[in-house]
């Protein structure tokens, strides 16, 4: 269970102090989360957070009780926190193969590797001995991305707007991917996302607007009040999730 206590987040722009995230609260022990909201009001902060890229200015993270406010994303990473990037790295010089070992923490077998490829819609037999280069498509490196993190297992699956870049149909298999990991992984899922049919299958969506959390509930309980809102804090999201 991951939990944050009065979460604040400030950064000196030369001139002022800007406050990005104000009193965040948040408790995860859900299997699967998103995070939503318009853009601009802190979710990606949030999740680099939550992974340890940024260290919050204020307030406590507690994973499983225990004080992580100050570990780093590698110190995180060790105690059970992935995290996706929106832009996924790309390694010159490094396959999908050895990609794959390095997130087991083995060398993997080639059958091994192509069954997390399969798992993620990947012909195995296309991708195992390719290079993590430029010439792999945005969708390409977001489900070999996936796969690195279902070989983790860990506690807390972070995914930053997996969405960002994609075509439709790597977007369509996108969906199906985290339901498969929804059903199969152990640790809880969070991810955030301005796109319906990622929400529509979430257990709980929290909306984070201006800096702080807005609203928390159920798919059924938030969608329709952020569909129906033309103005006030998701109103930037209508036309995305329509």
């Amino acid at each position: 269970m991951l939990e944050l206590k009065h979460i604040g987040y400030s950064v000196f722009d030369g001139e002022k102090t800007i406050e990005i995230l104000h009193d965040i609260n948040l408790t995860i022990d859900e299997r699967f989360v998103a995070i939503t909201g318009p853009n601009g009001g802190g979710k990606s902060t949030l999740a680099k957070i939550i992974a340890g890229i940024l260290t919050p200015t204020s307030g406590t993270i507690l994973l499983d009780g225990e004080d992580i406010t100050e570990l780093s994303i590698t110190e995180r990473a060790q105690k059970g926190i992935s995290f996706a990037f929106q832009q996924p790295v790309r390694f010159k010089g490094i396959t999908v193969h050895d990609l794959l070992s390095l997130a087991a923490g083995k060398n993997m077998s080639v059958s091994e590797a192509c069954s997390y490829l399969s798992e993620v819609g990947l012909c195995a037999k296309d991708y195992i001995n390719r290079e993590v280069n430029a010439s792999l498509s945005g969708g390409e490196l977001k489900r070999i991305e996936i796969a690195t993190v279902m070989i983790r297992g860990t506690k807390l699956s972070v995914f930053d707007e997996p969405e960002a870049g994609i075509d439709l149909w790597s977007f369509q298999n996108l969906i199906q991917v985290f339901e498969n990991m929804d059903k199969k992984l152990g640790g809880s899922i969070l991810i955030i996302s301005h796109q319906e049919r990622i929400l529509k299958i979430a257990d709980i969506i929290v909306v984070v607007a201006n800096g702080t959390v807005t609203d928390t509930g159920t798919p059924e309980e938030i969608l329709p009040k952020m569909l129906g809102q033309n103005n006030g804090p998701c109103s930037a999201l209508t036309d995305k999730l329509k």
